[in-house]
């Protein structure tokens, strides 16, 4: 088994928006209720997700020791969600 693809999942996030209008990312909630902190905003740009379309302004994300995208699409935040190969 391994990644087959990747799909777009909106997810939930708290933000700090400062008087400046910088918004940095602090959490993502799952639907299922699991939350994750995010441990250091990396970088962040306008990009386009290119394995699952859509475009926005894209964090790069350290939560533990795993780096990934993080994308505000206003209104609303995606990931990249990882999608299994499932053997017939």
């Amino acid at each position: 088994m391994g990644i087959a693809r990747r799909a777009k999942r909106y997810v939930g996030v708290v933000a700090h928006h400062d008087a400046d209008g910088l918004v940095m990312p602090m959490s993502i909630e799952w639907d299922d209720g699991r939350k994750f902190n995010i441990d250091e905003v990396k970088d962040i740009r306008r990009a386009a997700s290119l394995k699952t379309g859509g475009d926005g302004i894209r964090y790069t994300i350290r939560i533990g020791s795993n780096i990934t995208y993080l994308f505000f699409e206003d209104p609303r935040w995606f990931v990249e969600e990882k999608v299994v190969d499932m053997p017939s």
